[in-house]
């Protein structure tokens, strides 16, 4: 027998998809600054081996997002042991009716689950200035789709952060290195515990 053979096969690392737009993307910041690669950092001073993979998009809107989810999957090594689902956030700037949102996020949440992949979704809130209708029928789309799937839920990707101008890019929507600390230290414990599920 080899060595080789001999020696117990090593714990795989979890792995972590983190599909959403500029926000997972780490827009506007040098490499290593942004979300995925603060959240592996975060995680594994945790003491869990993960790596997150990121499936980002700048810019993209739910349809964006939809319309590739399945050749981000199918371009994947393994299956992730979990999908961070944070997108919306392009359909509300942009004021897309929140009725397409909702079928797309849909669209996205059921793919992952008919996969068996296990889903966080990370809720989006809409500005006070799109109005009380819209942002009532916005809310309630990430609640909702969490509790349809039995999903992992965070209320919203961009609590204590948005709004802040010392946490945020001077564009006051992207956030920076600090405001990204932020955001990770509010999903950590909600990631945590989705993967314990």
């Amino acid at each position: 027998m080899t060595l080789a053979a001999a020696a117990p096969a090593e714990a795989q690392d979890v792995e972590i998809l983190a599909f959403g737009d500029s926000l997972t993307a780490g827009y506007g910041l040098p490499r290593g600054q942004g979300f995925v690669p603060q959240l592996e950092d975060s995680l594994r001073r945790n003491g869990v081996r993960a790596r997150v993979i990121d499936a980002g998009v700048s810019g993209d809107t739910t349809a964006a997002g939809r319309a590739r989810l399945g050749w981000t999957l199918n371009g994947l090594k393994r299956k992730p042991d979990l999908a961070i689902v944070a997108l919306g956030g392009n359909d509300m700037l942009r004021a897309l009716p929140a009725r397409q949102t909702r079928e797309n996020m849909d669209a996205i949440v059921a793919e992952l689950r008919k996969r068996d992949i296990p889903v966080l979704v990370a809720g989006m809130l809409a500005a006070p200035n799109m109005g009380p209708q819209y942002g009532a029928e916005f809310n309630r789309i990430f609640p909702d789709l969490a509790t349809r799937y039995d999903a992992a839920f965070y209320p919203f990707f961009l609590a204590n952060v948005a709004g802040n101008r010392r946490l945020n890019l001077p564009d006051g929507v992207h956030p920076n290195f600090e405001g990204i600390k932020k955001m990770v230290s509010g999903i950590l414990p909600t990631v945590m515990k989705a993967l314990k599920r």
